[in-house]
């Protein structure tokens, strides 16, 4: 049951960072810009983020395993479809539908595992989760680009298929359904329009730079969100989870750390190509110390929970991770690996690699068990939501400028202050942690 949740949460994720790797070559093969690159990256994260509470709610009322299910094949084939896209628009709408079907998959790995594992093990079983689906994660850029050198871009997106249906395999053959059964058979569906519509007019407005009203319309839509779930009988987010302040808190670190992750992977993958030199595998290659230190040791900071508590972990794994970004910010024409980028991501790989699994483990068990889901969806979502706004927001925010094509001297002018936007991001949840976790 564990490898079918690793596997079937880990496909949805591996996306979020298996792109960015392709975002030169797609630049050249479908002939768009910064703009477009913008957009393959957040038409996935604004679905994957908007519906993810929809996810976790469709698995506690109708069944985990059921929903988990339908997801897993709805991903699979919107897979199929993005390698087959013949222009942009085809590859936005159909990243678009891959959103759809990750907000299935991410919630109910978690909430699977939190129903059916007894309590004194969830820990460890987390640790694990976190530790296998980081893995998962940052394996993205080394196969992406291994796979972008041998067989073209489209092949980074059939690799899904086989991956899909191992995990349907091991989730029908070994997991349990389970369900609340207290739940509503009706579905918020207003409050997920809502959230979807407000997340598209921020992400349109900030990615095309204008028309700010569209933004603007797009904040209202968010408190619409707000008065919709507090007044709601059956909210998709009910709003008593946040009288807990470990709940907001560690879904305000999850938002923090991860702009600043989603960031600087965005941005450093195309520094790496575009400005520094590397073929598609080298840059890849790069991030291989995280995917190694997240595989050591987010076990074993799941198991040290018990005795050390979330804070310390939470506080200091958030802080190291900026530091490593700031190291980053050296990254620039024909940067030598050892010295220029391995140093910077080892450190960020440490940070990651003691926050995740801490930070997972304190957001759901701040909520009751019958809000598994929900409570699982609404980190997620938070985390998806968070690297939506730092594709859309950073670049404008640098100064890159919009065009069919971007220069490598143009991209680099704003590659070092778009990585320290992406440390202070993550310095300031290190803050957050220190100020609210554990504290009740």
């Amino acid at each position: 049951m564990l490898a079918g949740a690793v596997l079937g949460s880990g496909v949805a994720l591996l996306d979020t960072t298996l792109v960015n790797v392709a975002l030169p070559a797609l630049e050249r093969s479908l002939h768009t810009g910064i703009e477009g690159l913008q957009w393959v990256v957040d038409a996935y994260l604004l679905f994957l983020g908007a519906l993810m509470l929809v996810g976790g709610a469709l698995g506690d009322r109708f069944g985990r395993r059921r929903v988990f299910a339908i997801g897993l094949s709805f991903f699979g084939g919107a897979s199929a479809v993005c390698a087959a896209a013949p222009t942009i628009e085809w590859l936005i709408a159909a990243r678009a539908l891959q959103g759809m079907g990750g907000a299935l998959l991410v919630p109910g790995s978690l909430s699977l595992l939190r129903a059916v594992i007894r309590e004194e093990d969830q820990g460890r079983a987390i640790g694990l989760w976190s530790g296998l689906s980081g893995v998962s994660t940052a394996v993205g850029p080394l196969a992406g680009g291994w796979l972008i050198e041998v067989a073209g871009w489209r092949v980074a997106f059939v690799i899904n298929l086989p991956l899909v249906a191992v995990a349907l395999w091991a989730l029908l053959r070994s997991a349990p359904e389970s369900r609340d059964a207290r739940a509503p058979r009706s579905i918020d569906w207003p409050g997920a329009l809502l959230a979807t519509f407000g997340l598209g007019l921020m992400a349109f407005a900030s990615i095309e730079r204008r028309n700010v009203g569209l933004g603007l319309l797009g904040l209202v839509a968010f408190v619409g969100f707000v008065i919709v779930e507090r007044r709601s009988a059956a909210p998709m987010l009910p709003m008593t989870l946040f009288r807990s302040p470990q709940f907001s808190g560690a879904n305000a670190v999850t938002l923090g750390l991860y702009f600043a992750l989603s960031g600087s992977v965005f941005f450093l993958m195309i520094e790496l190509q575009r400005v520094a030199g590397y073929w598609p595998l080298a840059a890849g290659a790069s991030l291989l110390p995280i995917t190694v230190l997240l595989f050591l040791i987010s076990p074993l900071a799941g198991r040290g929970i018990q005795r050390f508590g979330h804070r310390v972990f939470m506080t200091a794994g958030p802080i190291a991770s900026a530091a490593g970004l700031a190291m980053l910010t050296r990254v620039g024409k024909d940067a030598a690996y050892w010295s220029g980028v391995f140093p910077g991501v080892v450190v960020l790989g440490l940070g990651v690699a003691c926050t995740v699994a801490p930070l997972t483990e304190a957001a759901l068990t701040a909520a009751p068990p019958e809000h598994a889901g929900v409570a699982s969806g609404f980190n997620n979502a938070v985390a998806r939501v968070a690297g939506l706004l730092a594709v859309a927001l950073v670049p404008g925010a640098v100064g890159l400028p919009i065009g069919p094509k971007l220069s490598p001297d143009a991209f680099a002018s704003g590659f070092a202050r778009a990585m320290w936007v992406c440390a202070a991001a993550a310095a300031v949840s290190g803050g957050v942690a220190f100020a609210s976790i554990d504290r009740s």
